[in-house]
């Protein structure tokens, strides 16, 4: 008579546990986070670009996004090497190099594609963290109807013009990275979320910093929490600061 085997909780917690995957990290939480709420600041100013309605919105996320190009600035300066700004720099100073190597490949193996993905990559970055002065400007003056004093809508036409190029810069940075996922069949998107690669070896990033991510987040949401009170209809509605100013008189 064959008997069935009794289950051995002993044995079976014995048995040793799948071996997790390695992983590095490879970028910290303060930089994350300031990439994700760039990305939301660009994409919520570029949908309220246009109508009345949303025009203290639009201004609130584009002044948002000032404040967050001098936050990178500044731990570009004074962070961690691997968040340095002088990396993104020395990445373009190859620029010439690997453009002058092109015409010198035999085959489409010899290209150092990677090198190629690191410039267009830094240079999109460099280009989304530059176009923001302009924007900045552009919109401030727009807002306070310097067009007014100085002749003529080019004012907002180069608020318009400024807008449109971030966003090309936007979409090619979205495509290369796709491109780049499809190609490599793998989610090159990922590291900015979990701030980790698969792989073995050292972690690049050895503190992760997550109390100055949650900082940046928390200053953030202070400053438009602070814009929606200074608005006596909150963030979605009409006017400039000059009407906004009459309106606080008439309270």
């Amino acid at each position: 008579m064959q008997t069935t085997p009794s289950f051995d909780p002993v044995r079976a917690s014995a048995q040793p546990a799948p071996a997790k995957t390695p992983s590095r990290r490879v970028t910290d939480a303060p930089t994350r986070m300031f990439h994700w709420l760039f990305a939301l600041c660009f994409a919520g100013a570029y949908a309220t670009a246009d109508g009345e309605h949303w025009r203290l919105l639009h201004v609130t996320l584009g002044y948002t996004m000032a404040g967050l190009l001098g936050f990178r600035v500044l731990y570009g300066i004074f962070g961690p090497r691997t968040s340095s700004l002088g990396l993104l720099w020395r990445k373009l100073a190859w620029a010439p190099a690997w453009l002058r190597a092109l015409p010198q490949a035999r085959s489409v193996q010899q290209v150092n594609w990677r090198q190629g993905q690191n410039l267009l990559m830094a240079l999109a970055v460099v280009l989304l963290l530059v176009l923001v002065v302009p924007i900045t400007l552009s919109g401030y003056a727009t807002y306070n109807d310097w067009g007014d004093v100085l002749g003529g809508d080019w004012i907002e036409e180069v608020h318009e013009f400024f807008g449109e190029a971030m966003l090309f810069v936007v979409l090619a940075h979205l495509a290369l990275i796709a491109g780049l996922s499809v190609l490599r069949r793998k989610n090159q998107a990922l590291p900015m979320l979990t701030g980790r690669v698969e792989g073995p070896g050292p972690n690049l990033v050895q503190k992760n910093r997550a109390w100055l991510a949650a900082a940046l987040l928390l200053a953030v949401l202070a400053f438009g929490a602070w814009e929606w009170q200074q608005s006596p209809n909150g963030l979605m509605a009409s006017g400039t600061t000059s009407e906004r100013s009459r309106q606080h008189d008439d309270d």
